[in-house]
């Protein structure tokens, strides 16, 4: 493929965003290099390969946001070099490697992802989250295939991941009563990402349910959009509303797997909202909202109405798990300008806890 060179140019310039120290940069570098895709891959892949014996290389923040921006593209060619990088003295860069694989369990080399992340996962003289991030992704194949890899771990001796696989065992147990087919749910979800939306926004929401942990994250994040665009142009408020659930499961699959490539659609969801959304907008904000959402939170806070406590509960839950994920402490100036512009007794109650 032919890269232009102004095209070039700009992702050389998030390339180099991936080794900033703010993570907030660092963030917004991987969701654009996600969108742009398939052109961003080679430079992506020759950062990690940078870490090679002999070479200063990048850091270890800076490989591990490619390989996340990787594992949002979905190119077949960073299969080989995620799996390099199971192998990667910073636990940091391992998991994300582990993470990175997930687009590729069910390819046409499925089975060496599977092998390898199996080994890692069975390695107790591993880091726990690295360990840990392997059971993740491999928790999104058929409970047949993962039968004997959670009865090993069923007693393993770190508890984050005899946790992690209860958890999944039991999440996949559900889904097998359910009877709804992980392909099925995948085959939908394709075609609303790259095609065409179901006529029903609940079909969406039920197939995120059942795998939205095994799309790949440009494809969630296709969903979100094409969501929005047919929310909008529903006629009717309750039509629009399920509609918007739908958008926000997408969201909630997206920060379930710690992607901020649609945090821009969450901050502008609660800029234009004259009333109480979705809790799940709410719940993604948590997981994975930044500083540029704060001032948004606080804004919906101040204009919240009576008779909506709940609302408020939780817009003041994602302020604070956002305030402690990016370190801001009260003399920070996002929270001057807070308090400046929405009171003290708004900050006081927002910071509370």
């Amino acid at each position: 493929m032919v890269i232009k060179a102004s095209s070039a140019k700009h992702i050389q310039a998030l390339i180099a965003d991936l080794a900033n120290p703010d993570g907030v940069t660092r963030e917004a570098a991987v969701a654009r290099l996600t969108v742009i895709g398939a052109r961003a891959v080679e430079q992506l892949i020759a950062l990690l390969e940078s870490n090679s014996p002999g070479s200063p290389g990048a850091p270890a923040h800076a490989r591990a946001a490619a390989l996340r921006a990787l594992e949002g593209v979905g190119d077949p060619r960073a299969l080989d070099p995620a799996l390099d990088a199971l192998d990667d003295p910073d636990e940091r860069v391992s998991a994300a490697a582990a993470s990175a694989t997930r687009p590729f369990l069910r390819g046409r080399r499925g089975s060496v992802a599977v092998d390898r992340l199996t080994a890692v996962a069975l390695d107790t003289a591993r880091p726990g989250r690295v360990r840990a991030a392997a059971v993740q992704t491999l928790g999104t194949l058929e409970r047949s295939t993962l039968a004997p890899l959670w009865k090993a771990l069923r007693d393993d001796p770190d508890p984050s991941v005899r946790a992690l696989v209860a958890s999944r065992a039991s999440n996949a147990s559900n889904i097998s009563h359910r009877g709804t087919r992980a392909d099925e749910a995948l085959a939908l979800l394709g075609d609303a990402a790259e095609r065409e939306l179901p006529d029903d926004p609940a079909a969406v929401r039920d197939a995120l349910a059942h795998a939205g942990d095994a799309v790949a994250l440009s494809r969630l994040h296709g969903i979100i959009e094409q969501v929005r665009e047919r929310e909008a142009a529903e006629a009717g408020a309750i039509r629009r509303g399920e509609w918007m659930r739908a958008r926000a499961a997408a969201h909630v699959a997206l920060a379930n797997r710690g992607s901020r490539l649609a945090v821009y659609d969450l901050r502008e969801s609660l800029e234009s909202a004259d009333a109480p959304l979705p809790v799940e907008f709410l719940a993604a904000l948590a997981l994975v909202g930044d500083r540029s959402c704060l001032e948004p939170i606080a804004a919906a806070y101040a204009h919240a109405r009576d008779g909506h406590a709940w609302w408020r509960q939780h817009l003041a839950d994602a302020f604070r798990a956002i305030a402690a994920r990016e370190r801001i402490t009260r003399r920070n100036a996002v929270v001057k300008k807070i308090e400046k512009r929405w009171g003290k007794e708004a900050m006081t109650a927002l910071w509370a806890g």
